[in-house]
């Protein structure tokens, strides 16, 4: 059933926000930083966590991992419609902290690539 795993979705997006909020206002930007990335991170940690320690059932698994399948459509598209030109003129920061990111996602891919799940 879709409705498992609603919660930890909802919680994750919450604390995503939350804390891309505090991000932008700590680095002195009126904006949400990354504040929907870090609610997918915290969605795949906290659901690996959970399977881990055998907390979670078949229903919850599917739940989550349709809501994970529906969640990256919906950022890309909220990525898209953000005005690149605007923060590619707005000075080298934008371009820092986007190359910071993207070589950080690639430090972190052998790392969550060991995260394995037994049946």
């Amino acid at each position: 059933m879709l409705i498992y795993g609603l919660g930890l979705l909802a919680f994750s997006y919450i604390a995503g926000q939350l804390f891309g909020d505090f991000l932008g206002e700590l680095i002195g930007v009126q904006a949400n930083v990354g504040g929907v990335g870090f609610a997918m991170l915290l969605l795949v940690l906290l659901h690996n966590y959970f399977q881990k320690k055998q907390w979670v059932k078949a229903n919850f698994d599917e739940g989550i991992g349709f809501w994970s399948n529906m969640y990256v459509p919906v950022i890309v598209a909220m990525s898209a419609s953000q005005n690149a030109l605007l923060a590619f003129n707005k000075g080298v920061l934008p371009i820092v902290a986007g190359t910071l990111i993207v070589i950080i996602g690639f430090l972190l891919v052998p790392i969550i690539s060991k995260i394995k799940t037994t049946p």
